[in-house]
């Protein structure tokens, strides 16, 4: 990832002398009153930079046209939707983009927040409601956790309003330190190796979902969204437990990063540099046919 091909170049350049003169560079306008401070201005254009690259590496572009972002009111979303709209606002994201919140009928939702904030960042949205939260509390036996089935279900959703609204993608604000915690959790609990992917043809084979924030650090993004003031609706409006198999994993990297800092972006980059031969599956490589060359 730290690596640019030339042949990419023109997507990756730095902002302009002009852009970079203090005080003088050009922003969207929903940064407009931020602090012009020298290391939120980096933490911007990194973040910026790594969509940009992730966007690239991974062809989110293809063909896109209308993109659905989905906003759940996290740090996460909430600086994904930031971050695209002011590359729009450049001309390096040639997609019209949609943001959607799926108000999933949880206890005490802020009902007025997101669409108070989507409209006064002039970004055309969408809030959709659905009482999945009473489906979850009735399918899941109690002691039990709701997060995997409330994802599914808000997944459908959002593929749903996706679909009403003509777009060619759903864009989620997953990032670097979920797709290493899901890698563990397959290894470990499922014995097999698999994340979430940037960039995945639902199996309806109709919609791509995209994640745009895969080279972004959670912490990069827990700055830039306090940094941001976005008005943050808390992920535990349902009683969400503790204790998770997700928790285990970041509490688990964590600690690896503590120890030996650098190791998470070692590790995302050795999920991008597979090698078949040199793993047990014979799927994945022909094993029975592979034979040595005989002496002269």
């Amino acid at each position: 990832m730290d690596h640019i091909d030339q042949s990419h170049r023109v997507l990756f350049e730095e902002f302009s002398p002009e852009e970079n003169q203090a005080g003088g560079e050009a922003v969207h306008p929903i940064f407009a009153n931020m602090p012009s401070s020298v290391s939120f201005n980096k933490l911007r254009k990194r973040l910026l930079r790594q969509v940009r690259q992730a966007i690239d590496d991974f062809g989110m572009l293809n063909g896109q046209k209308r993109w659905l972002v989905g906003v759940s009111g996290g740090k996460d979303s909430y600086g994904l939707l930031a971050l695209l709209m002011d590359l729009q606002w450049r001309g390096l994201l040639p997609v019209e983009l949609i943001a959607c919140n799926l108000d999933q009928g949880q206890p005490n939702f802020p009902k007025n927040v997101l669409p108070d904030y989507l409209t006064s960042i002039g970004i055309r949205h969408r809030i959709e409601y659905r009482d999945t939260y009473s489906i979850v509390k009735e399918k899941v036996p109690a002691g039990g956790t709701y997060c995997a089935l409330c994802s599914r279900l808000r997944r459908g959703n959002l593929y749903r309003i996706a679909r009403e609204e003509g777009c060619d993608a759903l864009v989620l604000g997953h990032h670097r330190e979920d797709i290493l915690e899901t890698f563990f959790m397959n290894f470990f609990h499922g014995g097999r190796l698999a994340t979430m992917p940037a960039k995945l043809l639902n199996d309806d084979g109709d919609l791509m979902v995209l994640r745009p924030l895969a080279y972004a650090a959670e912490d990069d993004l827990a700055k830039f969204a306090a940094a941001m003031a976005f008005p943050i609706i808390p992920c535990d409006l349902c009683g969400t437990q503790d204790g998770l198999e997700r928790n285990a994993m970041k509490a688990m990297l964590s600690d690896i990063e503590r120890r030996m800092p650098g190791r998470k972006d070692t590790m995302l980059r050795a999920l991008g540099h597979a090698n078949p031969s040199h793993l047990l599956d014979p799927k994945l490589f022909d094993f029975q046919t592979l034979l040595a060359d005989p002496k002269p």
